[in-house]
């Protein structure tokens, strides 16, 4: 429904860290100028990112394609539990109908459509979190409001992100419905607008939206080092990114056994 009538009336490419990265590096140059001074170090990983959405027309789903291109995230689809809903009907009376329904009584869960169990149950993985969602009505989906209502409280203390698809409508009640919806958490930027006239150039308006987020890592990445004796001689191997290695085959920077390495 991103794209309907009824929506307008109202984190391999990954994302681009070169400044992260050596920002990274320049620190690490700095602790570990002399490789013998660090013999062993435990890496320790920034929050991991989760990306959760719901799409009905197929735009948001575009847009989380997008998105994982350029970040390191796991994802996860919200979808309702009833699936033969045609929320456009009737002039959008279905659609309209779990609005006002929400609206009414927004405190009470009997209020928000029911949705299939979740994949991801447990969000204490995660430090940051991407919504996008669809407008329906100058308001958020009502679908992806009830993953919002029901997980609220794991997201205190979070950074998210928020990404708004709609047709041309503007976003400010969807903003305010995910404030409402998730108030402890820290929200991060100003929410991303995709409508149906930038929706091809999406990419591009991620790319540029990704680091004004300024969440703690953006992605899983090598936060800091921690000399760690005990471990010294595993033979672990971490890109800045985060991510084990087997071995550093590939040019770049490396942490090997606690000692910054450069592959060239």
């Amino acid at each position: 429904m991103e794209n309907s009538p009824y929506l307008c009336s109202g984190f391999q490419n990954r994302m681009n860290m070169k400044q992260i990265f050596m920002l990274l590096a320049a620190v690490l140059l700095t602790a570990c100028s002399k490789d013998d001074e660090v013999k062993a170090a435990t890496v320790q990983e920034a929050g991991k990112t989760l990306v959760v959405y719901y799409s009905y027309t197929n735009n948001c789903h575009e847009i989380v394609t997008s998105l994982t291109n350029q970040i390191q995230a796991d994802v996860m689809r919200i979808e309702p539990a009833d699936k033969t809903q045609k929320y456009e009907a009737n002039n959008y009376a279905i659609g309209t109908a779990l609005l006002n329904a929400i609206k009414a009584n927004p405190n009470d869960a009997a209020s928000y459509p029911a949705i299939d169990p979740v994949s991801i149950t447990d969000l204490s993985q995660y430090q940051n979190i991407i919504i996008v969602t669809p407008l329906w009505w100058s308001q958020m989906a009502a679908i992806m409001q009830t993953y919002l209502f029901n997980y609220s409280a794991q997201m205190a203390g979070k950074n998210v992100a928020l990404i708004v698809s709609s047709h041309s409508s503007g976003i400010s009640g969807v903003v305010a419905d995910a404030k409402r919806l998730v108030p402890d958490c820290t929200w991060m930027g100003d929410a991303l607008w995709i409508n149906a006239s930038n929706h091809s150039n999406r990419a591009s308006l991620i790319q540029n939206w990704l680091p004004t987020l300024n969440f703690e890592s953006g992605t899983n990445a090598v936060k800091s080092l921690t000399p760690d004796p005990s471990r010294r001689g595993e033979g672990s191997i971490y890109t800045l990114s985060g991510k084990r290695l087997a071995q550093a085959s590939a040019r770049g920077i490396y942490i090997e056994n606690g000692i910054k390495r450069i592959a060239q």
